[in-house]
């Protein structure tokens, strides 16, 4: 069984500390994978005021965020204005590049899409966009293959001004399989890679589930007659949680599951679907993220 394994970088903390010890994880368990880097100012802790809204509250105090993602990420870019991250820190984004992984846009502000998409007109996304491919391709030597919107904040304009840059594919929504996503009765020739498995900040805390018994049962949801694509975060898998991130890679060999980068495991899809981008809420993440949704009206039939 295959599962495809990405790896969301979202702040300065998490690309400084985080990315070089994944990398030492990965080099050991001799896996490749998919990096998604944030590359522009680093604007995170601005999500304090979310404090307010009673279910962001409560995954802070469930996940521990605190201790989990360190007082540095809860409080960057309150005072001042945030370090530009590709700027900082280029010889790490680069070595990740050079050790093989598949290399992709996340964002340039992840706090100001994550909080402002909705508002975003096409020319501000398509800015957005632009500036993180040139900057990561400076850094890298060569234009990035993918992108993924920074929590799954994806909708038809994101999809659109993604198809005009030469992505092999995207990773912007959760759903099942992978598609071809349909706007306005047009298909999209960008392939959408989604998420089919949860994160640790969904899972943990919830229903009693602890950090000693995560690795088991995110184990047992993977499925070998489905597409598994799992996220990763640079800031939890890559600091505090490290180890256990290790011990999940031995434990996912011994049961003979492989993991390769996203863009393996499109090569290796025969067929693709076709599908809607849509918003809605799943259990353990604040607010609406982009799913995956069937064709189903007359409105979805493709030109």
């Amino acid at each position: 069984m295959k599962v495809g394994l990405r790896i969301d970088v979202d702040t300065f903390r998490g690309t400084r500390r985080g990315v070089p010890e994944l990398g030492r994880i990965l080099a050991r368990s001799n896996v490749r994978a998919t990096f998604f880097f944030s590359i522009g100012p680093d604007n995170m802790g601005r999500h304090l005021r979310r404090l307010v809204r009673p279910t962001f509250f409560w995954k802070m105090m469930r996940s521990r965020a605190a201790s989990l993602y360190g007082w540095d990420i809860l409080i960057r870019g309150t005072l001042m204005p945030g370090p530009i991250i590709g700027k900082k820190l280029a010889p790490i984004i680069r070595a990740v590049a050079d050790a093989g992984h598949e290399v992709g846009v996340h964002a340039w502000d992840h706090h100001a899409w994550q909080t402002r998409i909705d508002k975003m007109t096409t020319d501000a996304i398509y800015d957005h966009l632009h500036r993180s491919v040139t900057l990561l391709t400076d850094i890298t030597g060569h234009p990035p293959t993918c992108s993924a919107a920074p929590a799954w904040k994806c909708n038809d304009r994101v999809l659109d001004s993604e198809s005009r840059f030469p992505f092999d594919f995207n990773s912007d929504c959760r759903g099942w399989s992978i598609f071809r996503p349909v706007v306005a009765g047009r298909e999209l020739p960008q392939p959408q890679i989604p998420v089919t498995l949860p994160t640790y900040d969904e899972l943990i805390g919830r229903r009693g589930l602890s950090p000693a018994q995560y690795n088991d049962h995110l184990l047992s949801l993977l499925d070998p007659e489905r597409l598994n694509v799992l996220t990763i975060h640079a800031e939890v898998e890559g600091i505090a949680c490290a180890a256990m991130f290790e011990r999940f890679l031995a434990s996912a060999a011994a049961r003979k599951v492989a993991f390769a980068p996203l863009g393996d495991i499109l090569r290796l899809t025969p067929a693709l679907d076709r599908a809607r981008v849509v918003p809605a809420e799943i259990e353990g993440r604040e607010g609406w993220v982009a799913c995956q949704a069937a064709l189903e009206s007359r409105s979805d039939k493709i030109e």
